[in-house]
This record gives structure tokens, sequence and C-alpha cells, in this order.
């Protein structure tokens, strides 16, 4: 691990030794599949999942000298929660497929780092065997709403007795984007692994396999039960979520500034700036392009009154294409509270685990520390517009 020196050397190593069905899943987006290895994960063909990365090249850096940066600090809040750095772990299914532990040894490398993982409910471990392997970070779970909503009622209820701080909800997948090499590769999950927080009796089908798979009698089975996900939830489900769990709501999918004053209104804790990796709706902007104009559409929200809410100001997440600790410090300074990341976690974990992991977060620390220093700012609090300069984004 030792010559690893940045994430995509990670990577590098990480796809070599996926075998084909999971790289083309976890590698690839929604239809458009072309991409450029050769350019740090940045990809040449014009769709969202090379926009989410390629975007940050298009913002510039403007550092500011003779400051004292003698002491940097990462340190920082995500709803309450203190963290090493404004740096997550994002919900990403069936960890089983690049290590052997799975989403305990993803759980480990969070605990170790003091980075907030988010927990998918299509782990291949259960969620309370995660929290026994992160004592020492916050964590939330992720949640899909099945069309039998006691699923989903108690994957909440067993969250929050385990000691989840909050439910990500994710907003932007009412149906499975059409990801084209999964459809080729009839992918599904290795019948060696299990969905560990659903019962066989459950029946809970991953979306993949309902598309993947749609004849199978597993799927078949799944949708006769409701145990698929339900394309009717709407906004006034949170109503019905929050009078389930007294956990933070937080909704994951946010890509449009109209989208974020609503989560306002409906007083969710946080958003995710999020088009699910580039795997849902394709030709979607980048996160890192519709990050500014969320964050004026918030300010503006607050700034004129608006807000009934009792519990704060709506925090802003952001997901996608980040591959460097400068690209999160470019994600900081337009507006967000806190990225996450997903890949680049696979990726650690196909290489070496939880070691893997924490290795990926090592090289991403080093890197914001030394961006920080450079751009003459010593704590993620002073990161704001005048450190960035844009160039033709969106």
């Amino acid at each position: 691990m030792t010559t690893f020196v940045s994430v995509e050397d990670v990577r590098a190593e990480a796809v070599v030794r996926m075998d084909t069905n999971t790289r083309n899943y976890y590698e690839s987006g929604s239809m458009s599949q072309v991409r450029n290895a050769n350019l740090i994960g940045r990809a040449a063909a014009d769709n969202t999942l090379a926009h989410n990365s390629a975007d940050f090249s298009r913002i510039l850096l403007r550092p500011r000298v003779l400051r004292d940066v003698s002491s940097v600090s990462l340190a920082a809040c995500i709803l309450g929660d203190h963290v090493s750095a404004p740096l997550a772990f994002a919900p990403s299914a069936m960890h089983g497929l690049v290590c052997q532990d799975a989403e305990a040894a993803t759980a480990k490398a969070a605990s170790k780092t003091g980075s907030l993982m988010v927990l998918s409910s299509y782990s291949n471990t259960s969620l309370e065997d995660v929290k026994s392997n992160c004592p020492h970070a916050p964590l939330w779970i992720q949640l899909y709403v099945h069309k039998d909503r006691s699923i989903a009622e108690g994957l909440m209820k067993r969250a929050e007795a385990a000691g989840y701080k909050a439910v990500v909800l994710t907003v932007d997948a009412p149906v499975l984007g059409r990801r084209l090499n999964d459809l080729r590769n009839k992918f599904t999950m290795p019948s060696h692994l299990k969905l560990a927080n659903f019962s066989p009796e459950q029946g809970v089908a991953s979306q993949s396999a309902r598309i993947s798979n749609p004849d199978s009698t597993y799927v078949k089975q799944a949708v006769n039960k409701g145990a698929v996900a339900d394309a009717s939830l709407s906004w006034k489900d949170i109503s019905w979520i929050r009078s389930v769990t007294n956990m933070k709501i937080v909704l994951k999918g946010i890509m449009t500034p109209e989208d974020a004053v609503l989560a306002c209104d409906w007083k969710v804790d946080a958003i995710v700036v999020s088009n699910h990796g580039g795997r849902q709706l394709d030709t979607t902007p980048s996160t890192i392009s519709v990050l500014p104009g969320i964050k004026a559409a918030v300010d503006a929200y607050y700034a004129s009154g608006k807000s009934t809410s009792t519990s704060g100001r709506i925090e802003i997440y952001m997901d996608g294409g980040i591959r460097c600790g400068t690209d999160i410090l470019k994600a900081l300074a337009l507006g967000a509270n806190a990225v996450f990341i997903g890949r680049p976690v696979l990726w650690g974990l196909a290489v070496d685990g939880a070691a893997g992991v924490e290795k990926v977060v090592e090289i991403l620390h080093d890197e914001m520390r030394n961006g920080m220093a450079l751009l003459g700012v010593t704590q993620v609090d002073q990161l704001n517009p005048s450190c960035v300069q844009l160039k033709s984004l969106l």
C-alpha cells in the first residue's frame, strides 16, 4: 500500500483485481459507457459519469500568499457529529463483491479514520454488525422505500435502536437507470452473498436484479411480496418517515434548486447533491456544476424568512466524481458542508480491505491539507467562493 500515492493508483490496482461482472457493475454509469482510464478517472465521453469527474478541472483554485499556514486542521462537524474531515463514505451496495469482510471492513476503516459512514440497506453485512465494527465514527442508514412499507419501517427502527444517527432516503431511484453493462451481463448478486438486512421471508430484490433479470423467479417473488422499490414515493412520505423514526432525515439525489427549496419546506435536516454516480438518468449535469445554484437557492430561502424550522439550517452535501483532495476543496468552497465518496471506498476495499480504505482516506486527507496550505487557509470553514475561479460551468 505504501506505493500508492494517489486515488488513481488505488483504482488502477482495484480494477485488475475485480472480476468482469463486478468491475462493470461498480465502474459503469447508465447508458453511455465510454471512459478514458488514463485521465485519473476522468472520462472522455459526453455523459454524466464523465462530467461528474471532468468538470472539477473546469474550476481553478485561487491561492493567497504570505499567510500563516503552519497549522492546518481538517476537523469538521456533520449534522452535529465531530469528524476528522468533511469527507464521508457514501452508501454503495454489496461490498462483499470486492472484499470477503464486506461492510464490516468498511466500518472498521470509517472508525479508524474518524469518517462518517452511510450504510447501504442493500449491504452484505447487517446494520448491527456494522455498528459493532464502527465504535468511533457516526453511522447513517441509507433507505429505499419498498411497496410493503413495513420493510422500510422495520429497517429504520432497527437502525435507530442500534445507534444510527440519520436515515438517508435515496430519492433519485423510483426506477433503476438503464445500466447497459449490467443488462448485457445479466448482473445479479452472487449466490454466496446475501442482503443481510432482510430476512429470506421478506424476499427483497435489489433494484439491479429487477432490471437485469426481470423474469427470474427471485424477482417475481419479490414483486409479489411488495419487496421492491415503491415508485409512488413522494414528498408527503417524509411525514411518514418522521412518524416512524427520530433519526435525522437526509435526502440523497437532489439536483435542482427547486427540489432543494422543497426539501427546506419539508424541514429535512440535510440534502445530498447527487446523480447516483452517473448510474441513473444519463446526460444530467455534473453534481459540482449544479452545487452553486443549489447553495444560492438555499441561501435565498433562509434570507427570505420563509423557514419555520426550529432545528436550524439545512446542510448541503455533495458526491460524484471526487478523485483527489483538491476536488474536495473546490466542493467545499462552492457551498458543500461535506462531500461523500463511493467508488474510491470500493477501490480501497478491493485492494486491501479495511487497510485499503484507510489508505484512500489518508491520501485524500494529505491532499486536502497540502491544498489548504497552498491556498492560504487553515480551517475548512475558511473555504468560500473567493477560493475558486469558475470557467464555463453551467
